[in-house]
């Protein structure tokens, strides 16, 4: 499909059919066709022959959707940053980008602007640009963004302190929808449904929901950051929003389960539970069960790389008895799933390995990292097409074509729906005037990643240990969002190592049980 075409075709349809609704108010299907088309004017004459992707700058704002389609429609793609990522961190993207503006749908932090030069466009700028009368003076016809050029490229975390861009094509991303639409239900059943949204426009899972929600002329019903975090704005938020498809992390539904109104009574019409991201557990699973029973539980899984998800499999209350763990699904048409030794060869079905998906979703590579790029993907022929194959870094097996998801290969760990590599975490540790020394592990507990650790060796002995780490503490907070800051760190006289010369991570794991 083509987004575009559907979200136009929507908008004929059924002009005053809310598109997406927020704790502000809601913009219908008409409204955001026509503010994004005038805003992609006003871009194309802003930016001219600049085709590098336009940074926007929010937090599940309308003016973020029309900001994301305007880019797209004005042949750039677009790279979403939310609020919640640090200004260090925001610089440090914007740097990568090196874009020749920022379309900011909130304040931007001065802090954050890694040069005089860059021009930000403000959220009066752009609201001022689409509720404008007359219209931009028109330089030439919009062409849209279209077949491997990028749509919107998300930032991850990177093994050196510095975050990677992955380019994800307008080819992905259709093709993806062709696929994400008849998740748990058919597409024709999701025409017009109520879409949750959890995760913030900056997170891959976001994708799963926004645009699934638009590809389907369906609302997207956005909860803020501050509505998650208030367990006493959570449950009413989500009563009111009478949600047909949920999409979510496994954790964020732990969440919620904490209280016992999180039921079908509460939201009656819940069709689908999508889950993404994380590790989705039989416990979890379980109550899911108890409280909506007549709710369909879809288990997916896929790297940003992929586009989002690849795997599919609905967690019925027999499945879920039967399998522990559970499987993360069948690969989706268009992808095929094979899994590699530590030397790039097919192992025999059952046994473990490195997972390698190869398909029509997979990314064109990291803007602007061709090395990185070259070692993660790579071209082959499947049914006699050329596709791109990504290597996840993930350990898996294949068991009578079912995926079984056992965990990442090297030090990159999934928390509460974010992936995170260690090495990030501890880059920036190793920055701090007062560390000489760190390294970051996972607390892991029934399989899962509870939170993260770090183990520091200081220049010098702190006088109290308790004010050093929060000092710590609160100096990543300037370059890493609060789900990378360590729960606990704990002080070293040196960094127990192993017998090739390596941190002994395995030891530093088992001082913290």
């Amino acid at each position: 499909m083509n987004i575009l075409e559907q979200i136009q075709m929507t908008a004929l349809l059924f002009p005053e059919r809310a598109a997406m609704h927020t704790e502000e108010g809601s913009i219908s299907y008409r409204e955001l066709d026509a503010a994004s088309t005038r805003l992609a004017y006003t871009l194309q004459n802003l930016c001219g022959a600049d085709k590098t992707p336009v940074p926007v700058y929010g937090h599940k704002s309308p003016e973020m959707l029309i900001a994301f389609l305007a880019c797209v429609k004005s042949g750039r793609g677009y790279c979403p940053v939310d609020i919640s990522v640090p200004p260090a961190r925001v610089k440090s993207i914007l740097e990568a980008v090196d874009a020749p503006l920022i379309l900011s749908c909130e304040p931007f932090p001065p802090e954050a602007l890694p040069s005089a030069s860059l021009r930000i466009f403000t959220k009066e700028e752009i609201q001022k640009t689409i509720s404008s009368a007359e219209g931009p003076k028109l330089r030439e016809s919009l062409r849209p963004v279209s077949g491997d050029e990028t749509f919107y490229m998300i930032f991850t975390s990177g093994s050196t302190g510095t975050p990677k861009g992955v380019q994800i094509s307008s080819n992905c991303l259709n093709n993806y929808l062709d696929w994400s639409v008849t998740l748990g239900n058919a597409a024709e059943k999701k025409q017009g449904q109520i879409f949750l949204n959890q995760a913030p426009f900056s997170f891959d899972l976001s994708v799963m929901d926004l645009y699934t929600c638009l590809a389907c002329g369906g609302t997207l019903y956005t909860l803020s950051k501050k509505t998650q975090e208030d367990f006493g704005r959570l449950i009413p938020a989500l009563k009111e929003s009478q949600a047909s498809v949920w999409v979510s992390t496994p954790s964020f539904a732990d969440v919620c389960l904490a209280d016992p109104s999180f039921s079908s009574d509460l939201l009656p019409n819940l069709d689908v539970f999508l889950f993404c991201g994380e590790t989705l557990t039989n416990r979890t699973a379980a109550r899911l069960q108890g409280r909506f029973p007549n709710s369909v539980i879809m288990n997916t899984y896929g790297p940003t790389e992929s586009t989002v998800a690849v795997t599919e499999i609905p967690v019925t209350p027999e499945r879920n008895a039967s399998e522990s763990p559970l499987p993360v699904g069948y690969a989706r048409p268009g992808t095929w799933i094979e899994i590699h030794d530590e030397n790039g060869k097919p192992v025999p079905e059952g046994e473990k390995g490195e997972i390698i998906l190869i398909g029509d979703t997979v990314s064109t590579g990291y803007y602007k990292q061709p090395s990185l790029t070259e070692k993660a993907f790579f071209c082959t022929e499947k049914d006699g097409q050329s596709f791109r194959g990504y290597r996840t870094g993930d350990e898996g097996y294949l068991k009578n074509g079912l995926l079984y998801y056992c965990g990442r290969i090297d030090l990159q760990v999934k928390l509460n729906g974010y992936r995170i590599e260690l090495e990030d975490i501890e880059s920036n540790l190793r920055n701090l005037p007062d560390i000489e020394n760190a390294v970051a592990v996972p607390c892991i507990r029934n399989g899962k990643v509870k939170s993260i650790a770090a183990f520091a060796v200081l220049r010098s002995r702190p006088e109290n240990e308790a004010d050093t780490v929060q000092n710590i503490k609160n100096q990543l907070r300037q370059f890493l969002p609060d789900y990378m800051i360590p729960k606990k760190i704990l002080f070293l006289d040196r960094i127990p190592m192993t017998a090739n010369g390596k941190a002994d991570r395995k030891k530093l794991r088992g001082m913290l049980s």
